[in-house]
């Protein structure tokens, strides 16, 4: 697909404007380490925004080329990047994170630690051309057994979620990096990942200003630049519409009632909460008519011709009548005015000093150590049982966890072996263990009730087995060792080795 704007139906001046705008609001994705051809030519056209994803990073180094190839095309480019740290990385999702996720921050309730590594961060994304960060999550986590927010939330009391969430924005932004507070108006009450089907969070009014909206204003009053929508219902907002399509939530809470005046992006419209009832058009055109500014799309659909599909859905919108003119243009504005604030943040956030270190101390300070009288530290390679559930979609399969690699480091010889539901666990970790040292990890063991009778069974036959779990530490403490390192990003998986080997957790 290959057409330009001047060959789009009734292609006269105001249509290549009305064009532009449209191309404005969208943020779509791509195959590939560099910039397809496809996109050089829509982002000369006027596409306001990339879409970056973990495959299309490779390294530091490669990352900043491919930004430089963008902005050689459209210097003023929002190019974003679903970089929350922790469990959640794009940057580092072929190793695992260098930084620890929210649920560690919250553990250490330190928000000038979570304001040091929201910076740290930022800066390093700055350093790759990256100027929007769909990130922090904002999310209360009051269902434990959330499958897709956990970990990503800074933790389940309003209060702390919320000071947490304004020092990450205040840390990020400072290094010229747009935080992107989500998911609006809250993803943590909910049972269903918004991925594979329609969340649904009933709670009254009183209930969702006190603490699903706490860490919004937050974010707002710490002066965020962007806000990501959710694919949720709420009926006591609007027993209709998810929030992403909704004017009730987006125009009438967001923008009127708690007076936000900056970018609303959608979460993934492709995500099946929107795909699977509307379709990606339909639910673009019903999103910016609702309020939003942008369209997140291509975790999923990442081509030319989903670009051009979403940028005539919105042109025909406005010509039928369906779309107020006004309300993509001003749309269009907030993109345009986000890309002008990050090239000036950027230069004055330039030459800030790099904390390397920062990361690993924030997940060191996160550990929560039960020891038995009977633990001894592990001197000799062990065997490391990693208990596996299938990973959302927002982490990401590809991302590795635990802490095996680190255990090697410290005791080579190390080895591994991965257990999912369904396999003969217990006896097949004592026979593939042997006489080692049993190290068990664990992912959200209280969700799992496969996962929590195989380490039961496990403790049975060797008391002395310690155990790391890297999820929401719900369910008690067990084992002669157990550490809760409140997410699974490597430096979480390092500092809980040094734990097991007999190093104390802040060495």
């Amino acid at each position: 697909m290959t057409e330009t704007l001047s060959q789009i139906p009734g292609g006269t001046a105001d249509a290549d404007d009305l064009a532009r705008d449209a191309l404005a609001v969208l943020q779509p994705g791509f195959h590939g380490t560099t910039a397809p051809e496809w996109l050089l030519r829509r982002l000369a056209e006027g596409l306001g925004s990339v879409a970056l994803f973990a495959r299309n990073i490779e390294s530091p180094e490669q990352l900043a080329a491919l930004t430089a190839q963008l902005r050689a095309v459209r210097p003023e480019v929002l190019i974003a990047a679903d970089e929350e740290g922790g469990d959640v990385t794009r940057l580092e999702a072929r190793t695992g994170s260098s930084f620890p996720g929210n649920l560690a921050l919250g553990a250490v309730d330190d928000t000038a630690l979570t304001r040091d590594v929201a910076a740290e961060l930022g800066r390093r994304l700055a350093a790759c051309g990256v100027n929007l960060n769909w990130a922090p999550s904002a999310d209360v986590n009051s269902d434990p057994g959330n499958p897709v927010i956990g970990v990503r939330s800074f933790g389940s009391e309003p209060l702390l979620v919320a000071r947490h969430t304004a020092a990450y924005v205040e840390g990020l932004q400072s290094a010229g990096v747009a935080a992107c507070t989500k998911h609006f108006p809250g993803h943590g009450d909910t049972s269903v990942d918004s991925h594979h089907a329609l969340p649904r969070v009933d709670v009254d009014l009183d209930t969702l200003h006190s603490r699903e909206l706490a860490p919004f204003r937050a974010a707002l009053t710490a002066g965020t630049k962007a806000v990501m929508s959710a694919h949720i219902l709420v009926p006591a907002l609007d027993p209709d519409r998810p929030g992403t399509l909704s004017p009730a939530v987006l125009t009438g809470l967001l923008r009127d009632e708690l007076g936000y005046d900056g970018l609303i992006v959608t979460d993934g419209i492709e995500m099946r909460a929107i795909a699977d009832t509307y379709g990606v058009e339909r639910g673009t055109v019903l999103a910016i008519a609702a309020g939003a500014d942008a369209i997140c799309v291509g975790g999923g659909l990442a081509d030319e011709e989903t670009v051009v599909a979403l940028r005539d859905a919105v042109v025909d919108a406005v010509r039928a009548g369906e779309l107020p003119r006004g309300r993509l243009a001003d749309a269009a504005a907030r993109v345009r005015a986000l890309a002008a604030w990050t090239t000036g943040a950027a230069r004055a956030a330039a030459g800030a000093a790099p904390d390397s270190d920062i990361g690993l101390t924030a997940a060191r300070r996160a550990l929560r150590v039960t020891r038995t009288g009977e633990y001894e530290p592990i001197t000799e390679a062990p065997y490391v049982a990693a208990f596996t559930p299938v990973a959302n979609i927002a982490v990401g399969a590809e991302t590795p966890w635990g802490v095996a690699a680190e255990l090697d480091r410290l005791l080579p010889g190390t080895v591994t072996g991965t257990f999912r539901q369904g396999d003969a666990l217990t006896a097949n970790v004592l026979r593939s263990a042997a006489n080692r040292r049993i190290v068990a990890v664990v992912r959200d063991v209280h969700r799992h009730p496969w996962m929590a009778e195989a380490l039961g069974a496990l403790l049975a036959a060797r008391p002395d087995t310690a155990v790391v779990e890297m999820g929401v530490p719900q369910a008690p403490p067990s084992g002669a060792l157990h550490i809760a390192t409140h997410g699974a990003a490597r430096v979480c998986g390092r500092a809980a080795a040094e734990v097991v080997v007999g190093k104390d957790a802040d060495a």
